[in-house]
């Protein structure tokens, strides 16, 4: 069985977030999954390095769940990145802990899909070169991306929009579950 990290980056997944909070709490359900909440954990960006080091080392598949905010990830899980991802662990001559670990991106975001279409300026493809890049640096492979469009905060108007909303959600753990199977 695959050891699963997810780490979400949401960073108020419980009072702020829908569809990323259906996502976490669907893929909890897999066994030999574990969810790492960076909000949970860090609300004040203080990052335990050596047990957030120690959860990569021991995970198979790393799914790096959160919204896109400003066409990249929130700053708490880019600034989990910086202070994680450390010369002599996951890069460098001696960097070698992440060597071979998949990466799975699973996204949500605000905008509908025709603001990421023909004539935009940014595509979904262009939201995954930070990824690409880390994985190029670590040795570590991108194994594929899940997204969903339109989950932004402002169309949560109702009960049955914010239920539709968590749907989405629920879809979109199911394919990212398929995903990791499928590696």
């Amino acid at each position: 069985m695959k050891n699963v990290l997810v780490v979400s980056g949401h960073p108020r997944l419980d009072d702020d977030s829908v569809a990323n909070k259906a996502i976490v709490e669907e893929l909890a359900k897999n066994d030999g999954y574990t969810i790492d909440r960076l909000d949970a954990l860090y609300p004040d960006f203080q990052f335990d390095v050596e047990a957030e080091q120690a959860k990569l080392v021991a995970a198979d598949v790393i799914v790096l769940q959160y919204p896109v905010f400003w066409y990249a990830m929130p700053a708490l899980m880019q600034k989990w990145m910086e202070d994680v991802f450390l010369h002599g662990f996951s890069h460098g001559s001696q960097g070698k802990a992440l060597v071979g670990k998949k990466l799975v991106l699973s996204m949500t975001i605000g905008a509908p899909e025709e603001a990421y279409g023909d004539g935009a300026a940014v595509h979904v493809e262009d939201l995954l070169i930070p990824a690409k890049g880390a994985c190029a640096l670590t040795g570590m492979e991108f194994a594929g991306y899940e997204y969903t469009f339109g989950v932004s905060y402002a169309s949560r108007v109702d009960d049955a929009a914010r239920e539709a909303i968590a749907n989405a959600g629920r879809a979109q753990a199911a394919r990212v579950t398929a995903l990791v199977q499928g590696l």
